[in-house]
């Protein structure tokens, strides 16, 4: 089996939650995919990384994150998963407001002011989310190059408006939702 194929059956097995929930999004849906279930899973995870190193590996950028706490584990699983192929790949955390102490910053990490950076979330139903973090980032002076996703659940649609190049490596239906 390929990495992918295993994340997809680990995403199958330990992160569809079937029966109502609210997304934070604000709809409403008959399952639910809990991925921290995956992003953070000491199996699952190292797939994560490298199923995204895969599916990006074309596009030239230098550092990963996106907004808490949905990207922190994401943007590990990247950083660790590159730094196994001899490769260097900074990661940073997008707080949801400006700390008001210490440094006061909202991109938290190696700064990305100037540098290529993929925005990521590990599933995006709307893309508020991921566009918080992208408006960060731009306010930071940092180039975003993509938005990636595990699994796209319907952002696809604003993030094309925005002008977004997006990329995922599944959909909810591959999931079984």
């Amino acid at each position: 089996m390929t990495d992918r194929e295993k994340l997809l059956a680990e995403i199958k097995n330990k992160a569809v939650v079937h029966g109502k929930v609210i997304l934070s999004s604000g709809q409403e849906a008959d399952s639910y995919l809990d991925l921290r279930r995956i992003t953070l899973d000491g199996v699952a995870a190292p797939l994560v990384g490298r199923v995204l190193l895969e599916l990006t590996s074309d596009l030239g950028y230098d550092a990963v994150g996106g907004l808490t706490l949905g990207a922190d584990p994401v943007a590990a699983a990247m950083l660790h998963a590159a730094a196994a192929q001899g490769r260097t790949l900074d990661a940073f955390v997008v707080r949801k407001a400006q700390k008001v102490h210490g440094l006061q910053r909202r991109v938290e990490g190696p700064d990305v002011k100037g540098r290529r950076v993929l925005a990521l979330e590990d599933t995006s139903t709307t893309g508020g989310s991921v566009m918080t973090a992208v408006e960060a980032l731009r306010e930071e002076g940092a180039e975003v190059v993509a938005v990636v996703t595990i699994v796209e659940r319907g952002a696809a649609p604003r993030l094309a408006q925005e002008g977004l190049e997006y990329r995922y490596a599944y959909t909810a239906a591959e999931c079984g939702i």
